[in-house]
């Protein structure tokens, strides 16, 4: 169970990643992310976080599949696996409440309740 969990973790860190991606591309999304601040395209510097963001929702999602034993991972570096998961949890779980407060409302329904989902499903599988 903790394989399908992961793997359902992944497809969504992915999704998010390709929603960061279009952002750091120019996708005219600015309203519906960072509270909606941005109208249309985000600024350069916003841009360029979205672009490390996304690395980093990859790098998410490798580690949570490692950790449920789906990929490899490096041996020297597996007992980084159990707490790289439950930061993530953790972070998920504040970026949630971010969501919810945000006036955006794609970001208090559609965000809020994949980082929610992200969270709980991350917790699952640090604790597997």
């Amino acid at each position: 169970m903790t394989d399908l969990a992961a793997i359902v973790t992944a497809l969504l860190f992915a999704g998010m990643a390709a929603f960061q991606v279009a952002l750091a591309l120019g996708a005219p999304l600015g309203a519906h992310v960072l509270g909606g601040r941005s109208a249309g395209t985000l600024p350069t510097r916003l841009r360029l976080v979205s672009a490390v963001a996304s690395v980093i929702l990859v790098g998410a999602s490798l580690v949570i599949l490692a950790r449920a034993g789906v990929i490899g991972w490096p041996v020297q570096a597996s007992g980084l696996l159990v707490p790289a998961a439950w930061l993530m949890t953790g972070y998920l779980a504040l970026n949630t409440l971010g969501n919810l407060a945000s006036k955006s409302r794609l970001e208090r329904t559609v965000f809020a309740a994949v980082t929610a989902a992200l969270a709980i499903l991350s917790g699952y599988v640090a604790l597997g």
